[in-house]
């Protein structure tokens, strides 16, 4: 029995061991937030989310006092973190904790500006500073608006207040350095899930770069005809400030949030933030033109997920699953094993007759190239089909049958 006891204490230690290692392995990440115009509630513990799943940062999350509250009870150690999220609109901190905050800044601290944050703070010199570009409660005399026109960089002296956004809609991101870290392989335009997209911001806009930007056609209350910054990275003392102006919350995320482009662009800007640098690989589900990409989940479809749900798939709707599975059999290229396994599930879902005609077209186009002799049966079952003839028939004369 003492034998059995000191070796369940040794497998817990090692286990222990492993998990502590583990977290040593990620970056400490604190997200600021309790008050805002926006559901804090909501978006805040999602952010939590989306940075973990990156593997790259363990987050805490630091909730001032309601509106109204003690200010000078909310007092973080902000020095313990690699990154500060702000996801906060309300109430001015404290004169001590504004001091840490720049402090920490000033010192080399990463910082990440989320969508209503922006707005936060027009009255405080040194956040106008960090954040580039703000929103409401600001006008000439926080700065210029800047924005681009005729593919130029303007800065705009006009006298006016800052900040507006139409009604919640799908726009076209458009990468502006190409080069920078967080965007470099990203798509040179790429659509966002709908999402309120912010125009008319001005601030100071120094040691500032504008990573990318989103046209605000002329729907009603955003519609300003030029392209306007939706990512933004800053400099401020030996700290590094990114700024997304995107990722409006519902309850569970919705599609601003779980848009893969704003969660991949939000854990490379991070990363950038913490270290300066980015590590993380570009997914196979970054959006392109043809239309956002939306994670459930917010993690990538696995193949598995895939071949479960493209059977339903039907020509003009998400092409997220497709695009999986085209990942995979790039990936296994050379690897004769992996390939019959990823053909496999293709042949289940060629012989369901549940499965959609759409998603047999789909699937016996790729076959046409990468099939063999094991789904040939089932190709040619499909040659019977009038609505499925002409695609199986070119699936057989690609592969010699």
């Amino acid at each position: 029995m003492k034998k059995q006891y000191l070796y369940i204490i040794a497998v817990f230690a090692v286990i222990m061991s492993f998990l502590s290692s583990c977290k040593k392995d990620t970056m400490p990440a604190l997200i600021v937030t309790g008050q805002n115009n926006h559901n804090w509630q909501a978006s805040s513990p999602l952010l939590k989310q989306i940075l973990e799943l990156s593997g790259k940062f363990s987050c805490e999350i630091a909730t001032t006092p309601a509106k109204g509250g003690d200010m000078s009870a909310f007092n973080p150690d902000f020095s313990k973190y690699k990154v500060v999220v702000i996801d906060y609109v309300g109430d001015s901190w404290s004169d001590k904790t504004n001091k840490a905050f720049i402090d920490y800044v000033n010192n080399g601290g990463g910082v990440v500006i989320y969508h209503a944050s922006s707005i936060a703070f027009p009255g405080w010199k040194e956040y106008n500073e960090m954040i580039g570009l703000g929103f409401g409660g600001r006008d000439e005399k926080n700065g210029p608006y800047v924005y681009y026109k005729n593919n130029r960089l303007v800065t705009d002296t006009t006298a006016g207040k800052a900040g507006t956004h139409g009604g919640r809609r799908e726009f076209t991101v458009r990468t502006r350095i190409a080069d920078h870290p967080v965007m470099k392989g990203l798509p040179a335009r790429w659509v966002h899930g709908s999402d309120e997209l912010y125009s008319k911001m001005r601030g100071p806009a120094q040691n500032m770069q504008v990573l990318a930007t989103a046209f605000a056609d002329t729907i009603p209350g955003g519609g300003t005809m030029r392209d306007e910054p939706c990512l933004m990275t800053i400099t401020y003392g030996k700290g590094r400030i990114f700024h997304t102006t995107m990722g409006h919350a519902d309850e569970d995320g919705g599609p601003a949030m779980k848009c893969s482009g704003f969660i991949v662009t939000l854990q490379r800007g991070a990363e950038w933030a913490a270290t300066g640098e980015v590590t993380q690989e570009i997914p196979y589900d970054f959006p392109t033109q043809a239309g956002p990409i939306i994670r459930p989940d917010f993690t990538e479809t696995t193949l598995e997920q895939a071949f479960d749900r493209i059977a339903s798939y039907e020509i003009g709707k998400s092409t997220v699953n497709l695009t999986c599975i085209q990942s995979h059999i790039r990936s296994a290229a050379g690897n004769s094993e992996e390939l019959l396994n990823i053909e496999k599930m293709m042949k289940k879902v060629l012989d369901d007759p549940q499965a959609t005609a759409d998603s047999k077209r789909v699937l016996l186009k790729e076959l046409s190239w990468m099939g063999s002799d094991y789904s040939v049966p089932s190709i040619k079952n499909l040659a019977s089909d009038a609505s499925l003839k002409d695609e199986a028939e070119y699936a057989l004369e690609r592969l010699g049958k």
